[in-house]
């Protein structure tokens, strides 16, 4: 079958991904590194499916009642995901995945900073906008690797390339607009634990300084943000005016 057709019915949802990805891999040589990164967009790709499936799942089950404990259901496999992130940074620089290195390592270091700080915070993870920014980060990265999959395929795909580089971006401003929400929320919090830190010690404790630390990290996040939507951009012009030259 002719391969835009595979890509077709990929986005159409009859063909199965595994299967043709096995169809195009196997017409390839061997290579450690191909098979590498397409076993983490694998990965990543059910990881975050899982994720998304289980929080929507429980909402529709549970309705409001869910939020209190959706990040007690999600949070191992969404900090496992989120751990393994981190390797993108070396594909970037290795060269096995064509990305610029700068925004990846803002989005991926935000993601995980503001992770770390939801699971130091207990009182945090049952507010809804913890939910909230789930649901974001799932979709946005649900958005991006069946793209770096149907690429690692050599089975572009112009609505993927659409969804990759234009729908992602407004999405990526309304997830940034929500972990400043979040942070937000987090700094009563983060300040009873620094007054708590202060109390029990007659020296100015190190948690003292987190609740300066964490107000001045949201214009840090907003500049990163400014940064990367600027990049994206940048991208997004080069791959669709790339992809007009290869359909002419």
């Amino acid at each position: 079958m002719p391969t835009g057709t595979n890509a077709a019915l990929v986005m159409a949802g009859f063909m199965p991904l595994c299967t043709v990805s096995a169809q195009r891999l196997a017409t390839k040589p061997f290579s450690f590194r191909l098979a590498y990164i397409f076993s983490y967009n694998l990965f990543q790709f059910c990881g975050h499916t899982w994720i998304l499936a289980n929080t929507v799942a429980r909402f529709l089950m549970f309705g409001q009642d869910a939020l209190a404990d959706t990040f007690y259901s999600v949070g191992f496999v969404m900090s496992l995901c989120q751990l393994l992130s981190v390797l993108e940074l070396f594909h970037i620089a290795d060269g096995i995945e064509k990305a610029r290195l700068l925004p990846r390592f803002i989005q991926v270091m935000e993601k995980n900073l503001l992770l770390i700080m939801i699971i130091m915070l207990e009182e945090l993870q049952s507010k809804p906008v913890v939910c909230v920014q789930l649901f974001f980060w799932n979709v946005l990265d649900l958005l991006r690797y069946p793209h770096e999959l149907l690429c690692i395929m050599e089975e572009p795909s112009i609505a993927m390339l659409w969804t990759r580089y234009t729908l992602w971006i407004p999405l990526y401003i309304l997830t940034v607009i929500v972990e400043a929400a979040t942070i937000y929320q987090a700094l009563p919090y983060v300040e009873q634990t620094a007054s708590q830190s202060c109390a029990l010690n007659s020296t100015t404790a190190p948690n003292s300084h987190l609740p300066v630390v964490l107000a001045l990290y949201l214009p840090v996040l907003t500049l990163g943000a400014s940064l990367t939507v600027g990049q994206l951009l940048q991208e997004r012009h080069h791959h669709l005016e790339k992809w007009n030259r290869k359909r002419k």
